[in-house]
């Protein structure tokens, strides 16, 4: 069976999202987007309840459950990563955190050769493009509020909350209104995806509301194996669904799987390291050894404990009060199902030879693990923590020419000297916090990792053997210019290097992974990119002023390195 479009978008996540509403808007082009797992139902607890979000990981009808090699550097540990396999990918089944990143890291991007139009100042625009950011004050020139994507802040209201930013002063930090606007660094509520008590997602806020355009097809349960050449020309791809393969010719083919799809379907059509693809036996179209390389990754590890009160979300835990929770979500939209608990936290510098912060805390009133293990404690409360910009690189390199093997994955979590230096240090900033007069009545003592954990060793062999994967994985495919031999995509057209009519706009495009969670910068980058592709005059840069440490007087809370 032959299907033919100008535009085909290989995976309905986050990217493919944005992508196929913004391609589709003018009419002029017809454009089918093929997602390999299935739809985002409105019924579907698990998706659209905030509160659920434990749930769909590591299952198979919600995620594709890809686990890393052995990880050399963790006891030979293998990282789980859930990754979704469902209409709006990963933004169907994360943490609905929405964190832009700090400026510099923009700089960062904009800093290397060929990048210029990546800097903070470029893509400002596009985030205020995506933003409906409800809490945020409208005059603020740094946030959007007529975009697509809605979002609520907090609203952090639990006495832990307030215990824990207060907590964090008293330790040498600072608040900030807001970790999106002037200034990131400090403690305070957190935006998220979440609108009147229901998940969101870049599918809801995009895809579903343009799939009434005649010229937009989505297909869910469309699995692509190949992309199709002619030379180095692509003219469409190859998809399984329903147990048939069909063939799409297309002007354009772009690849928004994700960083782990996207890296392993250029290889198994010809493009990647030519030296590995004859190996597998896989004819190279064209040799680009920087696809699946520079891969980066979030790590972060729980760091839990006991509350003497009984203010915590602990009991909401216990199975006999389910039933009763979700019925008040299903009847009001409200109660302890309508938030996805990361309310608030904060950034900071971890050392003087940091320009802006290098970790994250997610704070939560629970004591549970990502997947819904929760500790033995009748009341707790949590910190998440870990380094935000680690110089540890990965590599991803497909197995066979099975397309649905899972490829190899080492991400070398701990081999470098800045990320072991930036693990003890968030741990002890993190017991620094929770020791403060703010957090004395609600802390009865460290669950995890305990108090027999102390010196260094003992944090980074605690490190190695708890820690998980804070779910970003990214930058397999970077943006860089061709003269980069370890480059894959051309920053000012987002094509393939090397190749005719193939894009990448998705988080392996990344040159290096955002300070925060990923998810608003992979649709930003989206954003950015249709106007690329669609050839439209770029969004005017805005140069707005932002918080950069040692610039403005405001530097209350100077690290104690």
């Amino acid at each position: 069976m032959s299907e033919t479009y100008d535009i085909v978008i290989v995976g309905g996540g986050s990217a493919g999202s944005v992508l196929g509403d913004r391609l589709s808007e003018d009419g002029n082009r017809s454009v089918l987007v093929l997602e390999a797992g299935r739809k985002d139902f409105a019924w579907d607890l698990l998706i659209q309840m905030p509160a659920a979000l434990p749930f769909p990981a590591g299952k198979r009808l919600y995620d594709w459950r890809y686990a890393s090699d052995p990880e050399p550097y963790m006891n030979g540990r293998r990282v789980k990563h859930a990754r979704g396999k469902v209409l709006g990918g990963s933004g169907s089944i994360n943490g609905m955190i929405f964190q832009r990143g700090n400026p510099l890291d923009y700089e960062r991007w904009g800093a290397d050769a060929g990048m210029e139009t990546w800097d903070f100042a470029h893509c400002l625009p596009y985030f205020k493009r995506m933003e409906n950011a409800l809490a945020a004050d409208s005059d603020d020139e740094l946030r959007g509020h007529d975009g697509p994507l809605k979002l609520e802040r907090g609203p952090a209201k639990n006495p832990l909350f307030q215990a824990f930013f207060d907590a964090a002063v008293e330790a040498g930090y600072s608040k900030t209104p807001d970790v999106n606007g002037f200034r990131q660094e400090g403690f305070g509520p957190f935006d998220k995806h979440v609108y009147k008590g229901r998940r969101f997602g870049p599918s809801r806020a995009y895809l579903h509301p343009a799939m009434k355009r005649s010229n937009l097809t989505v297909k869910t349960r469309a699995f692509v194996t190949s992309i199709d050449f002619d030379g180095t020309r692509a003219n469409g791809v190859t998809y399984q669904r329903n147990g048939k393969t069909h063939k799409v010719t297309a002007g354009e083919v772009i690849l928004a799987g994700g960083a782990i799809n996207t890296p392993q379907l250029l290889q198994l059509s010809g493009v990647g390291d030519a030296e590995h693809l004859r190996s597998l036996g896989i004819k190279p179209v064209v040799n680009l050894p920087g696809v699946g390389e520079n891969l980066q990754d979030h790590l972060e590890a729980y760091i839990q404990y006991s509350c003497p009160l009984p203010v915590s979300e602990q009991p909401n835990l216990n199975k006999a009060k389910m039933p009763l929770i979700g019925l008040q979500w299903l009847l009001g939209r409200k109660g302890p199902a309508a938030t996805n608990h990361f309310e608030g936290g904060g950034f900071v510098r971890s050392n003087e030879d940091v320009d802006y912060p290098n970790l994250m805390f997610h704070f939560l009133p629970v004591a549970v693990r990502y997947d819904g293990q929760k500790a033995d404690t009748a009341h707790g409360f949590q910190v998440h923590v870990g380094p935000m910009y680690s110089d540890a690189r990965g590599s991803l390199k497909i197995r066979s020419k099975d397309p649905k093997e899972h490829p190899s994955m080492v991400y070398n979590y701990l081999s470098t000297e800045q990320d072991r230096r930036e693990w003890v240090e968030a741990v002890k900033i993190s017991r620094e916090i929770m020791a403060q007069p703010s957090m004395k009545p609600y802390n009865s003592g460290e669950i995890s990792p305990g108090p027999s954990v102390r010196t260094d060793e003992e944090i980074l062999e605690w490190v190695a053997n708890d820690a998980e994967t804070a779910l970003h994985p990214s930058c397999t495919a970077k943006m860089g210019p061709a003269s980069d031999p370890m480059a894959v995509v051309d920053p000012l057209t987002m094509k393939v290097h090397g190749l005719d009519n193939v894009r990448v706009v998705d988080a392996s495009a990344m040159p290096y992974v955002t300070n925060g969670n990923i998810h608003a910068p992979v649709l930003m980058l989206a954003e950015k990119a249709s106007d690329i592709i669609l050839g439209r005059k770029p969004l005017d840069p805005i140069d707005a002023d932002y918080y950069r440490h040692g610039v403005h007087p405001a530097d209350a809370g100077t690290v104690k390195a």
